[in-house]
């Protein structure tokens, strides 16, 4: 394993903390992951690629990750409540499907959308309705420290109860009091004691679709449950990291953390991680607003909104171009500008990969030349162990790029930096690129075979003191999004940056 001491920023005490795991070298994570009702938005790709990229550098460093992203096929229901249509539920019905059909039409949706962004797949991806046993044992295991309460078929946390021996809200900086207070017009209502109080398993009424058989009568669970039995199923009562976005914070994992506790005594995670919203020119999204953006729309520039489409690494870049706690505005003109960013990076990847180094037993190493190389790479490292700052570390990479340029270019000799620093540069720039950032060059074997083509019809145009054809080609390139490169002992090809 890497020496790095990384440190990683917990919800739960509100500082960052030096990770260390439970059991190293293996690290348990687990991620929320979609309610599968409808196509992946940016709300979906923003913590896919935030944990994604956490996956990839505890991997990186030498940790083995067993990461675990659920799909949320019931219980989820209408706003988020206790009460109202379950969302599957309510789209199957619209769409006269049997639920099961819109959760797997979604899910395929999603595993689509997450591949083109080139997320690692989860090591388990376990679904709700796979697991309702471990939902209804769980259950029983909180009714039996008497922190749950039955009314006719329902089972609810008893929240006040708990909070004697726990604290109710630690996750979310939530009071209890003021909890209370603020709900004190449901006071009375319903079938809960509190209004605070929330269901762990509910009485399904006749015309209800998904429903199962359990100790309380016919019901389906609540959708806090999901996550706590998932969780310790694969993960173990305690392990390392707990994910999700931060409008989960409250009250869904504060919820898992109370479940975990009335029936393990402990916390289930030891580190929680919540990436941070994303806005639309400066407002929140939302479908009421008009700026609902899926991911699929994007790709395709089909909204409204949009100017143009954008390719998925260009998603991918922007959203790494910002740390993840902090928010993310998405617009036109920010994603040109991460356009741009990202072919700089690709066509860094397509040089850093061609060059060589080249021995000169004339040259000298310029010591000045191999500090700042050995900075960038030191920066760019450090930036990710302070809390996965992928933004710090772009620019780093971007330093090493003017490098990998000026070799590429001859303005500064491989063998100035030493065998061994250059080996190390490109190394580094590669696998942050790639193996860290996730960023792949969005190409086929058509456009290889095109570019080669030309470039090959472009040479012998020049070559033939063509000057029109030269023109004709280097614009038809241009018009490609391409920039053809003249270079002393060869002719080669760029992205338009």
């Amino acid at each position: 394993m890497k020496s790095h001491q990384l440190k990683l920023y917990n919800t739960l005490s509100r500082q960052k903390e030096d990770f260390a795991p439970l059991s190293p070298p293996f690290v348990g994570m687990y991620v929320c992951g979609p309610t599968v009702y409808g196509d992946a938005h940016l709300g979906h790709g923003r913590p896919a690629i935030t944990f994604d990229t956490v996956n990839r550098y505890l991997t990186h460093l030498g940790y083995r990750v067993r990461y675990v992203r659920n799909i949320t096929d019931v219980g989820h229901l209408q706003g988020d409540a206790d009460e109202g249509e379950d969302k599957i539920a309510k789209k199957a019905k619209l769409e006269k499907l049997e639920p099961m059909e819109v959760a797997q039409q979604y899910t395929d949706t999603y595993h689509r959308d997450m591949a083109l962004l080139n997320t690692w797949k989860p090591n388990i991806e376990p679904r709700a309705t796979g697991h309702i046993p471990e939902q209804i044992a769980l259950v029983e295991a909180i009714l039996n420290e008497g922190l749950a309460y039955e009314v006719n078929g329902s089972v609810y946390f008893d929240v006040l109860k708990y909070n004697k021996s726990y604290q109710y809200g630690k996750l979310s900086g939530r009071v209890l009091d003021e909890l209370m207070s603020g709900s004190r017009d449901l006071d009375g209502q319903g079938e809960k004691r509190n209004a605070v109080d929330f269901a762990l398993w509910k009485n399904a009424s006749p015309e209800h679709l998904m429903k199962w058989d359990s100790p309380w009568g016919v019901g389906f669970p609540g959708w806090h449950l999901e996550c706590t039995a998932m969780s310790s199923k694969y993960l173990g009562t305690q392990f390392d990291i707990h994910g999700g976005g931060m409008d989960l914070m409250f009250p869904h994992h504060e919820c898992e953390i109370a479940q975990a506790n009335a029936c393990n005594h402990h916390d289930p995670a030891k580190y929680w991680m919540h990436n941070n919203m994303i806005t639309i020119n400066g407002q929140k999204m939302g479908k009421s607003l008009g700026n609902f953006i899926n991911l699929q729309e994007l790709f395709t520039g089909n909204h409204k909104l949009l100017e143009q489409a954008y390719s998925p690494m260009t998603i991918r870049y922007f959203m790494l171009t910002a740390h993840y706690r902090s928010t993310l505005d998405f617009s036109n003109d920010a994603l040109k500008a991460a356009k741009k960013g990202y072919k700089k990076l690709i066509n860094g990847l397509r040089i850093a990969r061609a060059i060589a180094f080249v021995p000169n037993p004339e040259a000298e190493q310029d010591q000045e030349q191999i500090q700042q190389v050995e900075q960038s790479i030191a920066a760019a490292y450090r930036a990710m162990d302070d809390d996965f700052n992928t933004a710090q570390a772009i620019g780093h990479l971007f330093n090493l790029l003017k490098k990998i340029n000026s070799i590429f270019t001859g303005q500064l000799q491989s063998a100035a930096l030493g065998e061994e620093v250059f080996s190390k540069m490109k190394e580094t720039f590669i696998t942050f690129v790639v193996d860290i950032l996730g960023l792949i060059e969005e190409k086929g074997e058509v456009q290889n075979a095109m570019l080669d083509l030309l470039l090959k019809l472009y040479s012998e145009a020049k070559t033939a003191r063509n000057y029109a054809k030269v023109d004709e080609i280097r614009a038809s390139l241009k018009e490609m999004g391409f920039v053809v490169k003249d270079m002393k002992d060869k002719i080669d090809w760029a992205y338009e940056e």
